[in-house]
């Protein structure tokens, strides 16, 4: 089985050592589906989200270069949390890293509740 893959591969008929030019086009020739033309396969799994900005699969809740719709940046020190832009230095509810909530009695300081 290895062999016949060598062989499809390389693009050369066994014992004949002459390359065939169709196999090895067939190999370059791949579809490429964009999710402009096939928003569906953002949602294939693997893919980095399931919205579809500028021909990119993208997650419009964590994606910086696109956070909460396409090409909204968040500015420099800022994380893209649940798709608003927040400074996880100070924010009490994405302290350091989105989703960590500091409790009542502590603040968010250098991105830790309860710095000191």
């Amino acid at each position: 089985m290895l062999m016949a893959l060598a062989v499809f591969v390389s693009g050369i008929s066994p014992g004949s050592g002459e390359p065939k030019g169709k196999i090895n086009r067939f190999l370059s020739d791949r579809v490429v589906l964009k999710c402009d033309k096939y928003p569906k396969v953002c949602h294939i799994k693997g893919s980095a989200g399931s919205d579809c900005c500028k021909n990119k699969c993208v997650n419009l809740s964590t994606d910086v270069s696109n956070c909460g719709k396409c090409g909204k940046k968040c500015s420099y020190g800022k994380i893209c949390c649940e798709g608003k832009c927040v400074n996880p230095r100070t924010n009490e509810k994405h302290c350091g890293k989105c989703g960590n909530k500091c409790n009542s009695e502590s603040s968010c300081i250098y991105g830790m509740c309860n710095y000191a």
